[in-house]
């Protein structure tokens, strides 16, 4: 079988499969109020029948100060989590494990309340957040752990901390963004402390897998390196992090040369040097480039985003590319087996039984 699709234990949740649909704001909750619609229902649903082993919900905010639109979803009160529910529960029938991305914005939120930890705006478009005082840290603290709370309340198997992208956590790790002269600035070990403490407090009421998703290349001179991501990773292995979601960018403004696989190199290092398991995403759109990540060893799941907004049924495609049958839903079967036996493919002749009989009727 390819590695694709063999199975992919985490703690106490098991994958089918090594696809991962990645997180991806879809700025359609309702009425602004950060509450969830039959869309998200059915969006997400779908990727499920499609096959896909872990659907991961869009960036959610835990404070409405903290969103990046106005139709973000939110997780911050909870009047959210019977939608949410909703959500799990049709991923769930439909033979999926699901996720949610956790996410403050900071200082790239909406809004008259950006914070940040530094005073220092990420581009010119965007506000000048306040700088977070010790008081506005831990109280940010305590809303991730509440939504951890509220995570376990909907019935999520998995949560993935948004700590890339220059939002809080990001803008907090990064030298570009963080500026502070107290204990949350300056020495890596420092600028590490508030995730140290978000994971912490999570830690109290969730004993799911967590995952972190990090920007490993900021693409300036002045930036972290990849030796201090490798420092990162390590730290949050400590504290019980399950995986490492290796993105990029979005710290500052940068040209960044984009091709199938190109965060890849930096997320098998992540992998080997922190000793911790990775997820690789970007432009990852054929299976073999899926294929050849898994079997070389250079990240343990495959995080596939717009390629799954284009195609909710990629994963039957991918494997089929990859000369393997994995069993659609039985309502959609016929359709697939039909594709199959026409193409007179191998994969039939393994996986279809009494594919010459059928054949002769179509």
């Amino acid at each position: 079988m390819s590695k694709l699709f063999s199975p992919y234990q985490i703690k106490n949740v098991t994958l089918k499969n090594r696809i991962v649909m990645s997180p991806m704001c879809m700025h359609s909750a309702k009425d602004e109020d950060g509450t969830a619609t039959e869309w998200h229902k059915l969006h997400y649903g779908i990727r499920a029948v499609g096959q896909v082993g872990l659907i991961m919900l869009e960036s959610t905010s835990i404070h409405p100060h903290g969103r990046v639109s106005f139709t973000d979803l939110g997780i911050w009160d909870d009047k959210h989590i019977e939608g949410l529910r909703s959500i799990v529960n049709t991923v769930h029938e439909n033979g999926s494990k699901i996720a949610i991305q956790l996410c403050h914005s900071g200082r790239k939120a909406v809004g008259d309340s950006v914070i940040g930890p530094s005073p220092i705006a990420q581009n010119k478009e965007k506000k000048t957040p306040k700088e977070m005082s010790i008081a506005d840290i831990k109280a940010v603290v305590e809303y991730f752990k509440i939504a951890a709370l509220r995570c376990k309340e909907a019935g999520f198997d998995l949560i993935e901390l948004h700590g890339a992208h220059g939002y809080l956590i990001s803008s907090f790790l990064s030298p570009l963004s963080n500026k502070r002269t107290d204990q949350y600035g300056g020495s890596r070990e420092n600028r590490y402390r508030f995730l140290r403490e978000v994971i912490e407090a999570i830690n109290t009421v969730w004993r799911n897998p967590l995952f972190v998703r990090l920007s490993v290349n900021e693409y300036h001179p002045a930036g972290n390196s990849i030796e201090d991501f490798i420092y990162f990773s390590q730290q949050m292995k400590s504290q019980g992090v399950d995986l490492v979601d290796c993105s990029s960018g979005g710290v500052v403004l940068a040209e960044i040369d984009s091709y199938p696989g190109y965060q890849v190199p930096l997320t098998e290092k992540i992998k080997k040097e922190a000793d911790i398991a990775t997820g690789a995403v970007g432009l990852i759109t054929h299976a073999l480039l899926a294929e050849e990540i898994l079997k070389n060893n250079r990240a343990d799941l495959i995080f596939i985003g717009r390629e799954l907004l284009r195609d909710p049924f990629w994963p039957l495609n991918a494997a089929h590319q990859l000369g393997e049958f994995i069993q659609p839903p039985f309502q959609y079967d016929r359709a697939w087996k039909e594709m199959l036996i026409k193409e007179n493919s191998s994969i039939a002749q393994r996986w279809v039984p009494g594919h010459e009989a059928l054949a002769l009727k179509l």
